[in-house]
């Protein structure tokens, strides 16, 4: 329809006009100068026309073209009208396909939202289970502290424990080689005096009476002595033997204290690793858990 306006508006062929140049030729005449001017300013008038008509000639030339260019565009808008509908129903199909993700996603969300309400439920009962874990922990760890010092007390006591006893040994054993010692030199003096006595039997006096009693006197002054020492060796025998047994006793009870110690800490180790182990692994659920709640 636009076309054929286009054609009918198109206007009607322009007939060429032609001019007879010998008429704007000057005559060579005597003519009055008037008549000249007339004809000079007629002159001037075509030399106007003539430029407005090409002129004219020139604005219809650019209506052709005008017009051959609308019914160029005329052509692609048909054109384009016919891919636009095609377009449409792309759009349409494209629009529904969206919003059909777009319900998926909902349901997603909805299903995400049910769960991350789930997980932050279980990340409150791993937050408070990982506290009471870290809480027994310290516990552990005063106690271990308190067991570390009362096994470091017993070994001090049972280190000078053990001193004192190897210093009573020791004493016992100088005590003995003392008495040992006495007892030697006691037995060479007695030795000693019946050979002098002996030697003097040559002579012819009664010495038989007088060797007695000075072996009486030795005899009884050996036997004071074996019997005092063999007393007094025999009580501080006894003392040390008691003291030594009441330290063994102790030692015996320090010993015992030390292993029941060292069960303890054993065990408090144990927990401690136990308590460790579950720490290390709460500590992966409870980032997941953080990440999901850093996300909500």
């Amino acid at each position: 329809m636009g076309g054929g306006m286009m054609h009918e508006m198109q206007p009607a062929p322009i007939t060429a006009v032609t001019v007879n140049k010998s008429l704007l030729a000057p005559l060579n005449l005597e003519i009055d100068p008037t008549i000249q001017a007339v004809r000079t300013h007629e002159k001037e008038q075509i030399k106007t026309l003539n430029n407005r008509f090409a002129t004219f000639i020139d604005k219809v030339r650019f209506l052709e073209q005008q017009n051959k260019m609308l019914e160029t565009k005329w052509k692609l808008l048909q054109e384009q009208t016919v891919s636009r509908s095609n377009m449409d129903s792309m759009f349409e199909a494209y629009i529904a396909n969206l919003k059909k993700q777009l319900d998926n996603l909902g349901h997603e969300k909805y299903k995400l939202e049910s769960d991350l309400h789930q997980m932050t439920g279980l990340v409150e009962d791993y937050k408070n289970k990982y506290e009471e874990e870290i809480n027994k922990r310290n516990d552990c760890e005063n106690a271990f502290v308190l067991v570390k010092k009362d096994t470091d007390a017993a070994y001090m006591i049972k280190v000078e424990l053990e001193a004192k006893l190897d210093a009573l040994t020791d004493e016992i054993d100088f005590l003995r080689q003392l008495y040992d010692m006495e007892i030697s030199e006691l037995q060479s003096q007695i030795k000693d005096t019946s050979v002098i006595v002996e030697m003097d039997n040559s002579r012819n006096l009664d010495m038989d009476a007088i060797v007695a009693e000075v072996r009486a006197q030795y005899e009884d002054v050996a036997n004071k002595s074996r019997a005092e020492a063999e007393t007094w060796y025999q009580s501080k025998f006894a003392e040390m033997q008691q003291s030594a047994g009441k330290y063994g006793d102790d030692v015996k009870s320090t010993k015992a204290e030390i292993a029941d110690i060292n069960r303890k800490i054993m065990r408090l180790q144990s927990e401690i690793e136990m308590a460790k182990q579950q720490r290390a692994n709460l500590e992966p659920r409870s980032q997941r858990q953080r990440s999901a709640a850093r996300w909500q």
